[in-house]
């Protein structure tokens, strides 16, 4: 799937209010704050990895992206391209492409 794909078929389970931005912004915050408690607990507590419920979130998070994005009128896939672009310029020796 394509990131502009997702994020227009994401797009259909935002529902539209004045405090859309507020929500999206939280949510997303509240979203990596689960996902950095799942690191944490493995990191240093010794708890396993539950890759389902790490996938979970991880896919909650894309969500919340995703339609930050959208309402920004940002393309998510030029999103992605110019990210790999600065990173490939930063560390030039360890290419992600």
């Amino acid at each position: 799937m394509e990131f502009n794909d997702y994020q227009k078929a994401a797009n259909r389970t935002l529902f539209g209010t004045e405090t859309v931005l507020t929500n999206l912004g939280l949510g997303l915050a509240s979203e990596t704050g689960q996902i950095t408690y799942m690191m944490k607990q493995y990191s240093f507590e010794g708890a396993q990895l539950d890759k389902t419920a790490l996938t979970h979130e991880i896919g909650d998070a894309l969500w919340y992206l995703s339609q930050i994005a959208e309402w920004a009128d940002i393309d998510f896939e030029a999103a992605a391209q110019e990210n790999l672009a600065a990173l490939n310029q930063r560390y030039p020796d360890n290419k992600t492409n």
